[in-house]
């Protein structure tokens, strides 16, 4: 992917830098790990859900925290003191985890279920009264121009 110069907007924005420093690092190679899977859905007009594949975790082997438009979900889970049992084969990974999650601002989290190995993560949007658009009112009269009386001297 080619890297996009975001300067020339520098110039007619203003409070825009986080933004074009998130668009500017979704164009670098994936860093971070893949696991676990998850998907992000829309679920009503301001609510959204991340759901994440964490199959072995139980809640108190999971962390939820929100902190400045960061979601971080962290898994650990303690090592087994089984040795009794031999693995013929591993296929279900219960490695620790880290995953972060930008959110847009006015996104808070609302609640976490987790249920059948699926962690669901709450989220709704709630902008605040006084940053939503309101209409103004015109107020009716004059073309704008005020006519100023005074006296006429003789």
């Amino acid at each position: 992917m080619r890297h996009v110069d975001f300067s020339p907007l520098y110039r007619s924005t203003v409070g825009f830098d986080r933004l074009f420093t998130m668009l500017d690092s979704l164009g670098q190679p994936e860093t971070s790990q893949s696991y676990p899977p998850y998907n992000i859905e829309r679920t009503g007009e301001d609510a959204y859900r991340i759901s994440m594949a964490v199959a072995g975790f139980g809640e108190e082997d999971i962390s939820i925290e929100a902190h400045r438009n960061v979601l971080t979900v962290k898994g650990e889970k303690p090592e087994a003191k089984d040795d009794t049992s031999e693995f013929l084969h591993r296929g279900i990974a219960a490695r620790a985890f880290e995953r972060r999650f930008q959110l847009a601002d006015h996104v808070e989290v609302v609640g976490a279920l987790l249920k059948n190995g699926l962690l669901h993560i709450e989220l709704k949007r709630s902008v605040p009264e006084d940053m939503k658009p309101r209409k103004i009112a015109i107020q009716p009269g004059t073309s704008g121009t005020k006519q100023i009386e005074g006296q006429t001297v003789n």
